[in-house]
């Protein structure tokens, strides 16, 4: 996963792109600094279906299956999704603002969708991640912070705290911590909307 020599286009190579309809333009000047960790499983516990590509696509049928009914009109993408086998999957070019984050605030900044890279994770916040996810996690972050100004590393839950519990209490952030850049935070407080 490493930045290709042509015109970078935010789409990153080695990875498998399940283009979404669900994003659009960041605003003009807007520079992706942070890095947005979430977990999601569909259904809930169930792992190594094909529903999170459905969703993030747009061709999830939640009117037929009563275990999605909440999510029926639901539209969300994240730029991308580490499997439990470390398979990443790419839905959204990174110059583009994907919607995983809603209302959320980072250091006095709301709308975190406008600066912000989302990456899934293959979870429940409750079951341990594979060795697997950490290492394409790892890899996935080097080449971000490589071809982006990405200056921290969050969870979905200490942006929107109270709101939101991903990536949850069995993610491993000291694990993070060794992954990333010694000039990228890891931020675990809660954030304080303005």
């Amino acid at each position: 996963m490493t930045s290709p020599d042509r015109a970078f286009d935010g789409w990153l190579p080695g990875v498998v792109r399940r283009p979404s309809p669900h994003f659009n333009e960041r605003p003009e000047g807007a520079l992706v600094s942070l890095a947005v960790l979430h977990f999601i499983s569909l259904p809930a516990g169930r792992f190594g279906g094909e529903d999170v590509d459905a969703l993030f696509m747009g061709t999830l049928d939640a009117m037929n299956r009563p275990e999605y009914e909440s999510l029926s009109g639901l539209r969300v993408s994240s730029h991308f999704f580490v499997r439990r086998t470390g398979e990443v999957r790419q839905y959204v070019s990174v110059l583009d603002r994907a919607w995983h984050a809603g209302v959320s605030s980072f250091e006095g900044h709301t709308g975190c969708n406008d600066f912000s890279v989302g990456i899934e994770l293959e979870g429940t916040g409750e079951t341990p991640y594979e060795d697997a996810q950490y290492l394409a996690l790892g890899e996935l972050l080097g080449t971000l912070t490589r071809v982006l100004p990405v200056e921290a590393v969050t969870g979905h839950e200490h942006i929107a705290p109270g709101r939101k519990q991903d990536p949850g209490p069995s993610f491993d952030w000291d694990r993070v911590r060794e992954m990333v850049p010694g000039r990228v935070r890891i931020v675990t407080e809660p954030q304080v909307m303005p």
